[in-house]
């Protein structure tokens, strides 16, 4: 069996990073391989004249993440009997005509938590994402950690992913600027993409601080973020599935999230982080209060949640419950 990940996007997006690990995890279990641009380097890759040499004498699973690679997978079962196809769903939105037409195309729909089940109103597996414990885990020394960061203070607080109303920095900035004058160690940064009238958003949003807040951009290794920073939050009004809360978790952050419907199956709520209603800034604000106050209640969240991820949410898991979908739909053709 040969299983193709695609990744036809015009730029790097979690579905990029979601392929970037899962393909490598599922090595040890199946011939897995991306194809596509933007990938990293180091996954493992195979090219449409390959899969299609390779469908006339093995199985082949086309496991698409978006609307155009399951187009893709069709035209190949046109022209190969033994490519099957599975999709996941990683929106968080209902689905489209289109996109509802495919969940009906293909072998096996995967969602990722019971809500984007519910919406899909398809039948589906759920299997969750995960992180690889490898890369984001503990720093032996959080605050050399912070200190190699090069920022001001003895402590950061910020928020990991691309800039943009959705996904609530504005909640946080306006959460955190009345603590700012009695935190004077504490850093505030935002860690992402942000362009055009977004960049333009963000940097109002440094205004607010009165120039407190870093705009730290894009990064390339993140991890070393989520090793400085004494508290991630994640303060997003809707998510299918943030990966960002299980790197913050791994890496041993204290994390501040928005309940979205599947997170308190992820985060027990004051033991391996700490929810709040999203979008409910005064809420956030006091949670950011008491844990700027009190670091040691962040520390062992943080410590926690390290534990937690390591016994739930590594890739490795998320890679075996896909090998044995791949098997299950490869039996029932």
């Amino acid at each position: 069996m040969l299983v193709v990940h695609p990744h036809f996007h015009p730029r790097r997006t979690g579905v990029t990073s979601h392929t970037e690990l899962v393909v490598p995890a599922l090595r040890p279990l199946v011939d897995a391989r991306a194809m596509g641009e933007l990938l990293d380097a180091g996954v493992p890759r195979i090219t449409a004249r390959e899969v299609l040499a390779a469908a006339k004498a093995d199985d082949v699973i086309w496991h698409a993440h978006r609307n155009n690679e399951v187009l893709w997978g069709l035209a190949l079962k046109l022209l190969r009997k033994r490519v099957r196809l599975v999709f996941t769903r990683h929106g968080s939105n209902p689905p489209g005509w289109l996109t509802r037409w495919l969940f009906a195309k293909v072998d096996a729909l995967v969602t990722l938590n019971d809500e984007v089940a519910a919406l899909a109103g398809h039948p589906s597996r759920i299997v969750q994402h995960g992180v690889s414990l490898a890369r984001f885990r503990p720093p032996v020394d959080r605050a050399a950690a912070w200190k190699a960061l090069g920022l001001p203070g003895s402590r950061g607080i910020g928020v990991v992913g691309r800039i943009r109303a959705e996904k609530g920095q504005g909640d946080f900035v306006r959460a955190l600027v009345p603590l700012l004058d009695a935190h004077p160690d504490w850093t505030p940064v935002l860690i992402g993409l942000a362009k055009g009238a977004d960049l333009d958003w963000a940097r109002s949003l440094v205004a607010e601080t009165k120039g407190r807040l870093v705009l730290a951009g894009e990064q390339q290794d993140v991890v070393r973020w989520y090793q400085g920073l004494s508290i991630v939050a994640q303060p997003s009004h809707r998510e299918a599935f943030s990966m960002v809360h299980l790197e913050a978790m791994a890496s041993g952050a204290g994390l501040v999230a928005s309940r979205l419907p599947y997170l308190p199956s992820v985060v027990d709520d004051g033991r391996t982080g700490f929810l709040y209603p999203p979008g409910d800034v005064e809420a956030l604000r006091a949670l950011l209060a008491r844990l700027m106050s009190t670091p040691a209640l962040a520390e062992a969240a943080g410590r926690a949640a390290a534990e937690e991820a390591k016994a739930r949410f590594g890739v490795e898991r998320e890679a075996r419950a896909l090998a044995e979908l791949y098997q299950q739909v490869l039996q029932s053709a």
